[in-house]
């Protein structure tokens, strides 16, 4: 099963985030740009879980 690349903060629905750009998700994979995982100290305020570096997909050439 693939990685759900989701392109938008759940937060602040602002930040577009491209699939090579830094994020962070969680293990359900609710997806945060930087600033609002560091505001919100690494926690999904969702599940409660960690947020962690979203890992970047390699472009198919």
């Amino acid at each position: 099963m693939a990685l759900e690349m989701r392109d938008r903060c759940e937060r602040c629905e602002t930040a577009a985030l491209p699939h090579d750009a830094p994020a962070r998700i969680c293990s359900y994979e609710c997806t945060f740009c930087v600033p609002c995982g560091e505001a919100m100290r690494d926690i999904c305020p969702n599940c409660g879980g960690e947020l962690v570096a979203r890992p970047r997909r390699a472009t198919v050439a």
